[in-house]
């Protein structure tokens, strides 16, 4: 037999705008979303209770966060807006952005694309990415741009069978229409880098993800860390001045299943 105990408590999004330039283009937006939860205080693990969730997720609201920084420090604001959305209970079923996704501050239309980051990966120097959902849809070219610009490889997905793209905040937008990226580090290593980096970062998975341990003893690159700043920050910037908005690849079964549809009338 199996029983459960829940209990209800209340939490809160973190929703900031920074105002584009153009006076058309400024009301769409350029959202940006980062999970700022994770699990407390649970079942110790090594004699260690607290879970920190340093990877997963404060990672990805501190790159947020800088991310709206460098934008708030451009001498001549993007022509759209930009939204940094932190958002909660992203453990317990994507919750926080579900909800913002679904009943947003600004209307929903006028939301153009998504970046998401969460537990992006810089136990190393990043050298080539992994961007779920570049595939899908018209966001590949600017971040393309993007990661010429910083030299950076692009790789494909190394674990297609887990369906990753569906599997964080990005997901709640994506299922509204809006075309999103998920850009995870890739494998690559410096030549004095003698570690396996599609071991060690496999490993991490197993023995670190969602338990204690997650926490500031671990071994960051901060170069690295600085790297998911940069390439989120410039594919988002070219997306914020492009006079076209992102749009899902012809056939594409996210754009077909949840994309604008096409009326065909009949004569």
């Amino acid at each position: 037999t199996v029983s459960s105990e829940t209990s209800s408590i209340a939490t809160s999004n973190l929703i900031g705008i920074i105002p584009g330039s153009d006076p058309v283009l400024k009301n769409e937006y350029v959202v940006y979303v980062a999970h700022v939860d994770h699990f407390g205080i649970g079942v110790p693990v090594k004699g260690d209770s607290i879970y920190n969730g340093a990877h997963d997720n404060a990672s990805g609201t501190s790159i947020a966060l800088e991310i709206a920084r460098t934008y708030k420090r451009l001498k001549e604001p993007t022509k759209r807006s930009i939204i940094i959305a932190i958002v909660t209970g992203e453990e317990s079923g994507l919750l926080g952005s579900d909800f913002f996704a679904s009943n947003p501050t600004i209307p929903q239309q006028s939301m153009v694309a998504n970046f998401s980051m969460d537990m992006p990966f810089f136990f190393h120097p990043v050298l080539d990415i992994v961007p779920y959902g570049a595939q899908h849809s018209s966001l590949s070219k600017p971040l393309g741009e993007a990661a010429k610009y910083l030299n950076l490889g692009i790789g494909p997905d190394p674990f297609p069978e887990q369906v990753v793209f569906i599997r964080s905040d990005h997901y709640s937008f994506i299922k509204k229409g809006i075309p999103s990226l998920f850009i995870k580090s890739g494998f690559k290593t410096v030549e004095s880098d003698k570690i396996d980096r599609s071991v060690s970062d496999v490993a991490w998975r197993r023995t670190t993800y969602h338990t204690p341990q997650d926490d500031m003893s671990q071994d960051f690159d901060f170069n690295g860390a600085a790297t998911h700043v940069k390439v989120n920050f410039l594919t988002g910037y070219q997306v914020a001045n492009d006079p076209q908005r992102p749009t899902w690849n012809k056939g594409d079964f996210f754009g077909g299943k949840f994309g604008p549809k096409v009326t065909i009338e009949k004569r």
